[in-house]
């Protein structure tokens, strides 16, 4: 019997593995969500720099894997020892162990939320390939969203393989039969190019950036064409809801832009879990 077997005939298991990886991967995409944005700019400078033809200055590697993290307030290297998931934040008691300056309580929270929602996608389809797929989508929604709601950026390097990779999987009927994927990729991105332009026409401004096209068309990509109206609809619910909850508290103005990227995430994914469910529930509640 090989170790996959194993792992599909013993769902314990693969239920604690699924979390222990999300707890893993938390910690990745918090590194990702810091550094990505920071090569990305780099990188446009550099090209820029090179139309232009400025000298374009040397920089220390910056990249995913170098440099070693470092405590952002004293520049001391972290400890392999202080780098483990949520544990070690909980030991040092959110400190740094060389200077003491409080560190995020963001760092915990997205691997404990990684742990989680990992662990809740391998209850709900079970021990299987489909599990395995659905866990890499959420990891890269996870992320797309830490990103966006930082530097309302969906950066394309992330964005453009997830959508193929939706493509792929769905070329087994993992989820969707194909040719609903690829209609589902077409569709959500022309349903919110058509926003933007409507919008721009009547009133002479951009109401989203083109990372939320290819987004949807991402989520259409795994989901098929049958998730996009429930995610559309979740979406601007729930961006409504924070928004004008921003606005009474004074976190921010009327007008103001704020990412929508995350709600996208958020709400494509409740579709691709639930959405069956939901659509199922609420057309029995307009039928009573």
């Amino acid at each position: 019997m090989n170790a996959w077997a194993v792992i599909v005939d013993h769902p314990p298991f693969f239920y604690t593995l699924a979390a222990v990886l999300g707890l893993l991967v938390g910690s990745f995409l918090n590194v990702l969500a810091y550094r990505l944005p920071l090569m990305l700019e780099r990188q446009w400078q550099r090209e820029a720099q090179e139309v232009l033809g400025l000298p374009q200055a040397e920089h220390e590697r910056f990249d995913l894997c170098l440099p070693a993290s470092r405590c952002p307030h004293c520049q001391r290297p972290i400890r392999a020892w202080e780098n483990i998931p949520v544990l070690s934040y909980l030991a040092l008691r959110g400190r740094c162990s060389g200077c003491k300056a409080r560190i995020s309580a963001r760092y915990p929270l997205v691997e404990l939320a990684t742990a989680l929602l990992s662990l809740l996608v391998a209850w709900h389809f079970g021990p299987g390939v489909e599990a395995l797929a659905v866990m890499l989508l959420t990891w890269g929604l996870i992320g797309l969203s830490l990103i966006d709601a930082e530097h309302q950026l969906l950066p394309d390097v992330l964005v453009l393989p997830l959508l193929w990779l939706g493509l792929v999987v769905n070329t087994f009927e993992l989820l969707v039969p194909l040719a609903d994927a690829v209609w589902g990729a077409v569709a959500g991105y022309l349903s919110l190019w058509t926003v933007y332009w409507v919008f721009k026409l009547v009133t002479g401004k951009e109401g989203m950036g083109f990372g939320d096209f290819k987004l949807l068309a991402m989520l259409g990509a795994w989901g098929g064409w049958q998730v996009l109206p429930l995610t559309l609809m979740l979406a601007s619910l729930v961006g409504a809801l924070i928004g004008l909850t921003l606005v009474r508290l004074k976190r921010t103005q009327m007008g103001a832009a704020l990412p929508f990227g995350p709600y996208l995430a958020i709400a494509g994914w409740i579709a691709l879990l639930w959405g069956d469910e939901i659509v199922a529930s609420y057309l029995q509640l307009l039928g009573t």
